[in-house]
């Protein structure tokens, strides 16, 4: 069916623009006219040559999700029709594979389907959390509501992962240009000055020696090393997909000094933040443990919230399973057993998260201030080494001369 661009103004004299499949230009007026806006423009638009090529596709980014999110929920309980708000977010969906979706979407809900079932159809873009709460909120009819505690849950989630891959990602940085700086000078300044001192006649200072061999070797055997390290990448990751590596990496990750407290205190505001928006929503408690599991990222986290899970379906409380885990924290176990007593679980569980998601951002300054002035130590002796090895000779060749 062809794309049609139009434009038109509503009943307040405002422009609006949009896209719509339809058969012809009729059917685009005669949906224009039953939305209350008036056609100034319609235009079919232009195939896309690549259109059916899926990796040159844009891709639904979860931004795209939470605007979706909160757009819908303002609309449903402005009292317009599922279907009227699928159409609407269609119609003014830039993403063209977000606007596909939507399309799907309504298509699904107009065949007899509910929302959920249909977000099914897309399990990468809307998870089994999103697809529960929509299903929970469908049945108690507070789907507006849902809706936006989704957009919420969503804008913290994205929030606390921007935070965690900034404070990843300049050490990482950092050592890849120290890396780089280290081989163009051992591969292309240092066989210079060995040049220089091949004529000098005395031996040269150990310093200069150890770096003259490492730059022979790393010439020599340069390819061996990015051999090396690739295998390694490979392996790791090889071993990191079996359930046993997976599972042996990710409790040595909360076993690290620093980066394991972050990592711990990640899981759980996460776990806390999740437990508590689809408790809040209505989901049954044992089928909010699965998912979260599901979606804990690590295989630690996730056994031991399982664990709670087989204690709560034996008829035990959630918060001795999880002090027996040994992976939350005392107090969190603490907070969660007063929420059960006082039958505030839900409400608790928010408070954690909040209490958590501060002391991840706190953690995430204290750890990026610590890291700076570390690297650039590092690079400073490192380089700094490099160098002052290589003048070496030349500052022993000057003291010869004026003594």
């Amino acid at each position: 069916m062809p794309v049609y661009k139009w434009e038109g103004k509503n009943r307040k004299h405002e422009v609006q623009k949009g896209e719509l499949d339809a058969a012809n230009e009729e059917a685009v007026r005669a949906h224009l006219q039953r939305i209350r806006i008036t056609p100034l423009k319609i235009k079919a638009k232009p195939k896309d040559l690549f259109g059916n090529v899926e990796f040159l596709q844009p891709k639904v980014q979860q931004q795209d999700i939470i605007i979706f999110s909160r757009q819908f929920s303002t609309m449903i309980d402005a009292g317009l029709p599922i279907i009227q708000c699928l159409d609407i977010l269609h119609t003014q969906q830039e993403n063209v594979t977000f606007k596909k979706m939507l399309k799907s979407l309504k298509e699904s809900v107009e065949g007899g389907n509910t929302l959920a079932e249909s977000l099914k159809k897309f399990p990468k873009q809307f998870d089994s959390l999103y697809v529960n709460m929509v299903a929970a909120g469908e049945a108690g009819g507070i789907l507006d509501v849902i809706l936006r505690r989704l957009s919420t849950y969503l804008e913290k989630a994205a929030k606390l992962k921007s935070q965690i891959k900034s404070a990843m990602m300049y050490p990482l940085i950092t050592l890849v240009i120290a890396g780089i700086v280290v081989v163009v000078i051992l591969v292309f300044v240092i066989p210079v000055f060995q040049e220089m001192f091949a004529d000098f006649g005395k031996e040269l200072p150990l310093p200069t020696q150890i770096v003259v061999k490492a730059s022979e070797a790393v010439k020599s055997k340069i390819h061996f090393m990015i051999g090396a390290v690739i295998l390694f990448v490979i392996a790791y990751k090889k071993f990191y997909r079996t359930p046993k590596g997976h599972e042996f990496m990710d409790d040595l990750f909360l076993k690290l000094p620093i980066v394991g407290v972050l990592i711990r205190k990640v899981a759980v505001s996460k776990f806390t933040r999740t437990m508590g928006t689809m408790m809040a929503s209505g989901v049954a408690i044992l089928d909010a443990l699965d998912i979260v599991a599901k979606t804990a990222g690590n295989k630690t986290v996730e056994k031991a919230i399982y664990n709670v899970r087989s204690g709560i379906s034996e008829g035990r409380t959630m918060a001795d399973p999880l002090v027996e885990s040994g992976v939350f924290p005392s107090m969190v176990c603490s907070m969660i057993a007063v929420g059960e007593s006082t039958g505030a679980l839900d409400a608790m569980l928010e408070k954690i998260a909040d209490f958590y998601e501060d002391e991840v951002d706190t953690a995430v300054d204290n750890l990026t201030s610590a890291i700076e002035p570390l690297m650039m130590v590092f690079m400073g002796c490192l380089i700094g080494g490099l160098v002052v090895s290589m003048y070496l000779p030349v500052f022993q060749m000057a003291g010869a001369i004026s003594g």
